[in-house]
């Protein structure tokens, strides 16, 4: 499946001759669909501005939530919409309980109100980026005769985008493996475009990370590793961590983002560790204008496999050991996984393959042999999407200036 096929010189005449377009985007309950929204919102409004003309956007989101404040921090229009959800399990019967029931009631009457907000905004196209609110918004678009696209950031195929799928005018993948998900008829409509990032994350400085984190025990003559559980930290990479403490603290300089639970205890371990290396492994809670610069310092990341994270790790040529979260909905993460490494893109321990060991010989290999990480950087590289952002929001832009 190719990348999209746009012609962005077209499009960028098209949209001086049409002058205005107005777009809903509408996404959120976790930031792996409000931020890939946020990322095509800036670079749709930077393209409409280089074809001289202006855009309307308006955000469609659950309210007093993520995506109502991203919304404000991006001057973005905002309207509420409340949206049945469905909680999932992996056990089926589970999923039959009053809450779900209650909010498969709600579903008529969230799409009466979308379709009014449809009506009245009168957009050239609508974008959607998962979560249960796209669900009403998509299906009012279809309704309504409006040109839909709808965006996927995982390798899987998620409830709400396997609805809109049929409805969909174009259907934007993050990765290649998910075409084969769609239901047939539609595969001719799926564009790989890739999975937005924050624009601040390609443009860190290994030097400002040092100076931002006060590190005074960084060696510059070692690799850096950086290990990460997400925003909340994971116990489970944590703890393999600490078994390889002081050992690869020998061979390296670590940075680790242990989240607000554990951070007491791992840093009862950094204190006890021998002074001679002591320094070299910087503990924090949570990384937030730092992480630009810290990914640009690191030589090999430690982490999950979310649909973000692969994203980032990819259009950065980042190396990495992954250690997917177990009970991900779907298997998601362990997908994620499986795929980049068997491209050669990261080293995967999944499953019981999860053991200090085994990371220890993964960190060893890229740590230690040079062209090998080179190797893997480039072929998680190859697998990035750069220019993800723009071409979600040509995507879009395409369809709405026709």
């Amino acid at each position: 499946m190719p990348r999209p096929d746009l012609d962005r010189t077209s499009i960028l005449r098209r949209l001086g001759e049409r002058g205005e377009v107005r777009v809903i985007v509408a996404g959120g309950g976790t930031g792996g669909h409000t931020y890939p929204a946020v990322a095509a919102v800036r670079a749709l409004r930077d393209l409409v501005a280089e074809a001289g003309a202006g855009a309307e956007v308006l955000w469609a989101g659950v309210p007093d939530s993520l995506e109502q404040r991203v919304a404000a921090e991006n001057d973005v229009e905002f309207t509420a919409i409340k949206a049945g959800k469905l909680r999932r399990d992996r056990n089926p019967l589970k999923m039959l309980n009053a809450a779900n029931a209650r909010d498969a009631l709600r579903v008529p009457v969230s799409v009466l109100a979308a379709q009014g907000v449809v009506r009245r905004f009168r957009p050239d196209a609508v974008l959607c980026t998962g979560g249960y609110v796209c669900a009403p918004i998509g299906m009012a678009a279809a309704l309504r005769r409006r040109p839909l696209v709808i965006h996927e950031q995982t390798t899987g195929i998620g409830k709400a985008n396997l609805l809109l799928a049929r409805m969909a005018d174009r259907i934007a993948l993050s990765s290649e493996a998910s075409v084969d998900l769609l239901p047939a008829r539609v595969r001719e409509r799926a564009v790989v475009t890739g999975n937005p990032i924050r624009p601040a994350l390609t443009s860190g400085d290994p030097a400002a990370a040092v100076k931002a984190l006060e590190w005074s025990g960084y060696v510059p003559g070692l690799p850096t590793v950086y290990i990460t559980g997400g925003a909340q930290g994971a116990v489970q990479i944590n703890e393999l961590i600490a078994e390889l403490l002081p050992e690869l603290l020998n061979a390296a300089n670590v940075i680790h983002q242990c989240g607000k639970l554990s951070y007491g205890r791992v840093s009862e371990q950094a204190a006890a560790l021998p002074a001679e290396v002591r320094d070299r492994y910087l503990v924090r809670e949570f990384l937030g204008a730092e992480l630009p610069d810290v990914l640009a310092l690191a030589d090999v990341v430690v982490s999950r496999s979310g649909a973000g994270t692969l994203a980032e790790l990819t259009t950065l040529g980042k190396p990495s050991v992954l250690i997917p979260y177990p009970h991900s909905v779907g298997g998601e993460q362990i997908r994620n996984a499986r795929i980049l490494a068997d491209h050669g893109g990261a080293r995967a321990l999944v499953g019981q393959d999860a053991t200090a060991s085994n990371l220890n010989t993964a960190l060893s290999e890229l740590l230690t042999e040079p062209a090998t990480r080179a190797q893997v950087s480039e072929a998680a590289r190859a697998m990035g999407h750069p220019e993800a952002a723009e071409e979600l929001a040509l995507t879009v832009l395409d369809l709405a200036v026709r």
